[in-house]
């Protein structure tokens, strides 16, 4: 979409409207995730949260983890109905990566199994399949860990290049 524009999540009715999109969206309904628990993750502040508008409408956000040992932890992509196959996603994908590699030369996320449309869409975009934890969200599924790397840690130094020394 060329009039997208990405930025982090600026009040509290924007977490609220992204909230109400989660809640009636697969695969967070499989997944229990309520108003409430959605709510409660976009209010988050010990991670980055950002929209992303098509004009003056939420076209979708994504939730990411800059945090602990999987530092660049995509927590969640979400795009509103109206807006799905569209390429919100991927360009929303494409900004958590671009902030990501800044610090980390991995960027990872999950994906359960029963979602086969977004785990097509991150191996699209470069995604390698690294192992799964079953029955860790939804009994009888498991979440898939996906990484997609510019290297190993040692050494790098953000997009600049590997450290000297």
């Amino acid at each position: 979409m060329n009039d997208l524009t990405i930025r982090l999540l600026a009040t509290d009715a924007e977490a609220e409207a992204c909230a109400r999109i989660m809640a009636a969206s697969e695969p967070f309904l499989t997944l229990g995730r309520d108003f409430e628990t959605s709510l409660r993750q976009m209010r988050d502040s010990a991670k980055e949260r950002y929209v992303a508008y098509a004009g003056a409408e939420l076209a979708g956000f994504l939730i990411l983890n800059m945090k602990g040992a999987f530092t660049g932890y995509i927590q969640t992509v979400c795009v509103a109905p109206a807006f799905r196959g569209r390429g919100v996603g991927s360009a929303l994908v494409a900004h958590a990566e671009e902030r990501a590699f800044r610090e980390s030369p991995n960027v990872f996320l999950c994906v359960s199994s029963f979602n086969p449309r977004a785990r097509r869409l991150y191996e699209r975009l470069g995604y390698e399949y690294v192992g799964a934890l079953a029955d860790y969200l939804v009994a009888g599924h498991s979440e898939l860990l996906f990484r997609k790397t510019l290297g190993p840690i040692v050494g790098y130094a953000g997009k600049r290049g590997p450290s000297k020394g």
